[in-house]
């Protein structure tokens, strides 16, 4: 169905509403910063109407995050202190897509194994987001992983920095629900990935 909505401001969309490819002219770009993980410049737009607009961007590498689930339906968690909003954090595991060339399935695996020291017979992409597109280009890819097994004592990461004392937690799948719901939780990959897969349990 389509037209205007009946009685408020407004269409009425049908099933197929997604986002859309659309690129502004940039008159100029001036960077700002640049690393090897991130890249800010100070774009400016030309609207429609032709009018210009400065706006700053973020570009990051882009990241992937791992939803992981044992055998008895637990959800593994880390938990790590992040500096930009001073606490420390219960997150999937999850990182950069910092090694050239390395798609992001190869990413995920080698994030499990670094953050969690498991590795994963069953890959399944379960989600893609824009993390912050009001400033910033990064985007995620979330994958589901099962059929975890550990990795050998001798293959193990060295953590470091914020990673040093990293702690895993599992728990079971509906009490992560839960601890979204409650705010427990507040990573929004996290958070969206945990939803993701309670709303395709429920169809």
């Amino acid at each position: 169905m389509s037209g205007e909505h009946p009685s408020l401001p407004g269409r009425l969309a049908d099933e197929l509403l997604a986002d859309s490819a659309e690129a502004w002219p940039v008159a100029a770009s001036e960077p700002a910063y640049q690393s090897a993980y991130v890249s800010v410049t100070v774009d400016t737009i030309v609207d429609r109407d032709g009018a210009e607009h400065s706006r700053a961007v973020v570009r990051p590498n882009g990241a992937i995050g791992v939803l992981a689930l044992d055998d008895g339906d637990r959800l593994l968690l880390v938990e790590q202190y992040r500096h930009a909003v001073g606490r420390r954090l219960i997150e999937i595991p999850a990182g950069t897509l910092d090694v050239a060339g390395e798609a992001p399935r190869d990413a995920a695996a080698r994030e499990l194994a670094e953050e969690a020291d498991l590795h994963a017979a069953d890959w399944r992409s379960l989600l893609h987001l824009l993390a912050t597109p009001g400033y910033s280009s990064e985007g995620w890819e979330v994958f589901r992983a099962t059929g975890l097994r550990a990795v050998p004592e001798a293959d193990r990461t060295t953590r470091e920095a914020e990673e040093a004392d990293m702690a895993q937690w599992w728990l079971p799948f509906d009490r992560a629900v839960d601890a979204v719901l409650a705010g427990r939780i507040t990573d929004s990959m996290t958070v969206a990935a945990i939803l993701a897969e309670q709303v395709l349990r429920s169809r």
